[in-house]
């Protein structure tokens, strides 16, 4: 049997997830969206599926490898990885537009990168970073 046929029924279809995000998308091709507002409805997206979001692990948890995979990928790669890992990337106008997202958390998901661990170590990373912000005074981080 071929590996790229999946059982439609048993994938989890993240365009499901992305109707907000979706609508979003399509807005910005007509007048000027917030980069702030696609990418805190991305995060919700990877919440509602995950549990987790793209902040949540750090690039270096990934292997060299896996940083030449999912930067070589294409569309057609995307969704056949993603079927793979039992995901459906594709919503009924076609490939969700941040489908390279999607992708980057289901190898973090595949790779058991997806941990509390790895959240606050993220997270601490992050709080570091602004601490170190010229005319930063303060964080404020809800937990």
């Amino acid at each position: 049997m071929s590996t790229i046929a999946f059982d439609q029924f048993a994938l989890t279809r993240i365009a499901d997830f992305a109707r907000s995000l979706s609508r979003l998308h399509k807005t910005s091709r007509r007048q000027q969206v917030d980069d702030d507002a696609i990418d805190r409805e991305f995060n919700a997206v990877c919440q509602s599926v995950w549990g987790y979001t793209t902040d949540d692990i750090s690039d270096d948890l990934f292997s060299d490898q896996d940083h030449v995979f999912l930067d070589s990928l294409d569309e057609a790669q995307a969704r056949i990885f993603a079927g793979e890992q039992g995901y459906d990337l594709v919503d009924d106008e076609g490939m969700l537009t941040d489908w390279w997202g999607y992708c980057w958390m289901i190898l973090a998901e595949k790779r058991g990168l997806l941990t509390p661990e790895n959240r606050n170590a993220a997270r601490a990373q992050i709080e570091e970073k602004y601490r170190a912000a010229p005319n930063v005074i303060g964080v404020i981080v809800g937990r």
